[in-house]
């Protein structure tokens, strides 16, 4: 991980109508760095991850994603960045071959590259064998590899997982953050979001939603060290406990 910021935010606020979906939320995030990004539904955090994709327009705020700005190098972000969403973003009726070749040719490589690229990829997370048989026919986890192995094909500044394990076994959600971790390892950026307590461990940093504004920030020994807790559960539990208190 570097000192290099490829994502900041300063009092980034999203609105719809009265309602505040997201309320200043000021974070940075370095090169390399796993970046967890957890809250209960309705906290804010797919609103935020929208709008540092450049799919939505913040209210007011400042933003950078890969040094380009929110509101004005929407294009120019989504060129550096990678999307996988819980539902892994395939074609389940196109083989895995053709799945590739299509994002591929989204992400603007040449059909040289990407010829050479699916090669090494296949082969690296073992579905040399399975290149044409459809995603459909895949089991959960080899959709899973193959959706984040995507996201990442065109060698992304950022990469952004939205719930990415949700629906897989303990196990398969331990291989698929060896991927997360190799990724980190080349200099990719993860911003992931997972309800996952146990997941928040494995990241660098996390940030902690609730109710729209982000209520901590930090690694997860210095959060649980903070609230005198074992888990990230605990953290989170006092978090919320210490929102609602407010709320009454």
């Amino acid at each position: 991980m570097s000192e290099e910021i490829v994502i900041e935010t300063n009092k980034l606020t999203k609105r719809f109508g009265d309602f505040v979906a997201t309320n200043e939320i000021t974070f940075q995030v370095k090169k390399g760095e796993i970046f967890g990004f957890l809250g209960a539904n309705g906290a804010g955090k797919t609103t935020a991850m929208r709008m540092l994709c450049g799919l939505s327009v913040p209210s007011s705020g400042k933003g950078k994603v890969a040094g380009f700005d929110v509101y004005k190098q929407t294009e120019k972000i989504k060129e550096n960045i990678g999307y996988m969403s819980q539902k892994f973003s395939l074609y389940e009726d196109l083989t895995v071959m053709e799945n590739i070749r299509f994002f591929g040719g989204i992400y603007g490589l040449s059909r040289k590259e990407i010829k050479a690229k699916m090669a090494q990829m296949l082969e690296r997370i073992g579905l040399e064998g399975q290149k044409n048989k459809l995603v459909s026919d895949l089991p959960l986890g080899w959709k899973q590899k193959l959706a984040f192995s995507v996201a990442i094909f065109h060698n992304p500044q950022i990469v952004f997982l939205d719930e990415p394990t949700g629906g897989v076994d303990p196990m398969t959600r331990r291989q698929f953050w060896d991927q997360i971790y190799e990724a980190s390892d080349s200099g990719i950026t993860v911003f992931v979001t997972t309800h996952y307590m146990d997941e928040a461990e494995y990241c660098n940093r996390i940030s902690m939603m609730v109710d729209g504004y982000i209520k901590a920030l930090d690694t997860p020994a210095n959060l649980k060290k903070h609230y005198h807790a074992e888990s990230m559960d605990q953290v989170f539990y006092e978090l919320a406990r210490g929102a609602k208190r407010k709320g009454d």
